[in-house]
């Protein structure tokens, strides 16, 4: 599987893209800094289905094989095709970072064809060469689905091994992301304005950057704006996981990361994570995972 890093800093900001590669796969890591609002027009030829997962920023693009244009906020995620692929991206905020996968078509109805529902509809449009979204509503992303984009992004593998790891991720996103759609299709929004979803959006980068420190639902009420009854639904709505479960799994996932890729001992990281005691973290590990801090430690 080949590796690209793309790095590029002009007039109009400074970007950075990491991708994976084989004949019919193709996953890349975007992160974009802009010095004010840009207009950017993107062309690709190639006939794919891709997968997108936005994970931070505003912005807004028109897509015109597609004929509609969407004005997506922080976390969300969709499934499209269409022979080719042409857009105008306006940023609205000045970072944006986004995930993306890129299946090519046989590779995609080969997986795919058998599937149930949806996903199965999305496939024979493919099929046919119509151009198509899985959902017309764009679907948050879940836990889930971020801990697996987390497990590509940081895969610890080389050669044949990170290419039979990265597919197998991105088969679960495939599947992550259908069953995300599905289960929003045609549910009732709690969450009705787009300033409460960018609240929410608030709220979970909050919670991940005081992971350690994690503040009271009545602290981050005060910080956003918005009371604790909303706060709780919208949350609940957009990640599908309450406040306390999201922030239980991101601590024990980062815990997970920093077990296998670095040197701290689980003492460690349970100490750097907030936990009130080693046996604390060592009981709430092994619930998760089925195993002991210890053991992935000493066999990452």
């Amino acid at each position: 599987m080949e590796e690209l890093t793309q790095e590029l800093v002009n007039e109009t900001g400074k970007f950075r893209s990491v991708s994976w590669c084989t004949d019919d796969l193709r996953v890349s890591h975007n992160l974009s800094q802009y010095q004010g609002s840009e207009r950017i027009p993107i062309s690709r030829r190639d006939d794919v289905v891709r997968l997108h997962f936005g994970l931070k920023g505003d912005y807004q693009f028109t897509h015109q094989q597609l004929n509609k244009r969407f004005d997506l906020i922080g976390s969300h995620q969709n499934m499209m095709y269409s022979e080719g692929f042409d857009i105008i991206l306006e940023n609205k905020t000045p970072q944006v970072e986004t995930f993306g996968i890129q299946f090519s078509k046989a590779s995609f109805i080969s997986f795919a064809q058998n599937a149930d529902n949806q996903l199965k509809d999305f496939c024979e449009a493919v099929i046919s060469g119509k151009s198509i979204m899985l959902s017309k509503n764009w679907s948050s992303i879940n836990p889930a689905i971020e801990n697996v984009i987390r497990q590509v992004i940081h895969c610890p593998y080389n050669g044949s091994m990170k290419q039979i790891f990265i597919l197998s991720k991105c088969l679960e996103l495939l599947v992550l992301s259908a069953e995300s759609s599905l289960k929003n299709a045609g549910k009732r929004a709690y969450v009705l304005t787009r300033q409460d979803k960018e609240k929410i959006i608030a709220v979970r980068d909050l919670i991940n950057g005081r992971l350690e420190s994690p503040p009271t639902l009545s602290e981050i009420g005060k910080l956003v704006g918005m009371n604790e009854f909303k706060l709780k639904h919208g949350f609940k709505e957009m990640f599908q996981t309450t406040i306390f479960r999201y922030l239980t799994d991101q601590r024990l996932n980062t815990a997970f990361q920093y077990l296998r890729d670095t040197q701290k001992t689980a003492a460690e990281v349970a100490f750097e994570l907030g936990y009130a005691t080693p046996q604390h973290f060592n009981n709430a590990f092994k619930k998760r995972f089925g195993v002991t801090p210890n053991l992935v430690r000493n066999n990452p």
